[in-house]
């Protein structure tokens, strides 16, 4: 079949997909789109970010760059309606169209008060919102951080109305409160606040307060942000939250400590009226001092009570000097008592030491005596005739050749012991001579000797003995002083001191004291 014949001109594919790309960007290069986010899934670690938008007919892939990512003012979630600006172009390889989106706005204030319900929403079922996990504000912090812009009415007001109430030392970190960059600034202030060490160059703040003006809810959403949100909630400071006006309610016044209606407010929270403080201090240490008066008081009342039932000292010592003195005076007759009942015993046991009695007691004794002497000598004879006996049977065992065997076994046993008795005889000698070297270095180091070349010094008398108290001299006695390299001769003086004994006190009887 022959070729039918034309003048159309041919394109290439990649023609055809720059020239639709083309017509499409020159057309759609500035559009406003409505629909609904889907298929979002995050940023791709490209750091772009791909999705769709649809409504109820139709569907257009989307994208937006890395570079358009940071200043989006609402960041897209998935199911979210959003008004989308940007341009149409192609995707050439695919033949698709999408859309580059450079700015995205929730549709309506409907929707964004719907996403706002669905964060909070989200956000409290993680329990970020949970009362249990507010902490208590600081009574009088030391140091107080703001977060809010540098140049408002705001901050104005706060140091104004802490000024007022009780001045305290403020740390001002200057953020944007509205824009592209307001939450993240915020989120940075707030961990760096928490960064700070507690005796740093800048002092760490004891709690913190986050403010700004009213406004919209698009002028607040920066503070509806989860990194925000976040941030608040995992701050180790306590935070009070003043944002917007007293009827704006933000997602980070539910994560917060403490929730302002106004900055003023938050001001008023965060310290007390140092007038009232004072009077509470002086009211409380006059009470104070009325209790320490009044428990004086009762102290120095028990001791007066205590003091009355108290007897004498002279009442305590009196019956114990009583009884002293009556034994005293008992103690003549009780000795004449005594020598007289001992001389009665003794006369009574005179009578029965007469001579005829210890004659006969003499006797007997002499009799026993000779009785035992003539049984020692029968049972000696008898022991002697005995052992003669056993001499006389061992004696014909003893023969020369007997002996010489004996000797031979005893030989052969005792020098298999000799030999092994040599090495250990050694070492016994040794271990002697390290014991003896031992000792003779103790009795070395234990030498009065040897202390003399400390430059001590031994003092004997004229007979040699060592003196070793005061009173073994007198002054004119020669005495010897040994020192490391000889002996002095010396004579003691007349300045020698002896040490003195103390008597015991006497009271005014004469007695010696007993306490």
């Amino acid at each position: 079949m022959p070729t039918p014949l034309t003048n159309a001109a041919e394109f290439t594919v990649s023609e055809i997909a720059q020239a639709v790309k083309r017509t499409v960007e020159d057309e759609f290069g500035h559009v406003r789109v409505r629909g609904e986010i889907s298929g979002f899934r995050g940023v791709h670690s490209s750091g772009h970010a791909y999705f769709t938008l649809k409504d109820e007919n139709a569907s257009i892939d989307a994208v937006v760059w890395k570079s358009s990512w940071p200043r989006l003012t609402f960041k897209p979630e998935e199911g979210m309606e959003i008004i989308a600006t940007g341009r149409l172009t192609t995707f050439p390889r695919s033949s698709k169209y999408q859309i580059v989106i450079e700015q995205i706005e929730p549709a309506g204030a409907g929707a964004l008060m719907a996403l706002l319900e669905d964060r909070r929403r989200k956000l409290a079922a993680e329990g970020l919102f949970a009362s249990e996990r507010k902490r208590e504000l600081p009574y009088l912090p030391r140091v107080i951080g703001v977060i809010t812009s540098p140049t408002g009415a705001v901050i104005r007001d706060i140091l104004h109305r802490i000024s007022d109430r009780f001045p305290s030392h403020v740390v001002v970190w200057p953020v944007r409160v509205q824009g592209e960059t307001a939450a993240a600034e915020v989120t940075a202030a707030i961990n760096g606040f928490n960064a700070f060490a507690p005796n740093g160059a800048i002092p760490r703040p004891d709690v913190l307060i986050v403010a700004r003006g009213g406004g919209s809810i698009e002028d607040l959403w920066g503070f509806n942000e989860e990194i925000v949100v976040r941030a608040v909630a995992a701050s180790r400071i306590p935070v009070i939250t003043a944002v917007g006006h007293e009827t704006d309610m933000t997602l980070v016044d539910y994560a917060s400590d403490h929730r302002a209606p106004t900055p003023t407010a938050a001001a008023e929270a965060a310290v007390p009226v140092r007038a009232d403080l004072i009077g509470y201090v002086d009211e409380i240490g006059g009470r104070q001092r009325h209790a320490m008066r009044r428990t004086a008081s009762n102290y120095r009342d028990r001791l007066r009570a205590a003091s009355a039932g108290l007897p004498r000292p002279l009442d305590l010592v009196a019956s114990a000097r009583q009884r002293l003195d009556h034994a005293a005076s008992n103690l003549a007759a009780a000795l004449r008592h005594a020598e007289q009942k001992k001389r009665i015993e003794f006369g009574r046991s005179a009578n029965k030491l007469t001579p005829n009695l210890l004659s006969r007691r003499a006797t007997e004794l002499t009799t026993r005596l000779d009785n035992l002497r003539r049984r020692a000598d029968t049972a000696a004879s008898r022991t002697a005739e005995r052992k003669r006996g056993l001499f006389v049977a061992a004696a014909g065992r003893l023969s020369p050749k007997a002996l010489n065997n004996e000797i031979r076994h005893l030989r052969s046993r005792l020098d298999p012991l000799a030999a092994a008795l040599h090495p250990a005889v050694a070492r016994f000698v040794d271990q002697r001579r390290r014991s003896l070297d031992l000792a003779a270095r103790l009795l070395e180091a234990a030498d009065y000797r040897s202390i003399l070349q400390r430059g001590f010094s031994v003092v004997t008398d004229a007979e040699g003995h060592i003196v070793k108290h005061t009173a073994e001299v007198k002054p004119g006695d020669a005495v010897h002083i040994q020192v490391s390299d000889g002996t002095i001769g010396a004579t003691v003086g007349s300045g020698l001191v002896a040490r003195k004994k103390v008597r015991p006190p006497r009271d005014e009887e004469g007695q010696e004291s007993l306490f």
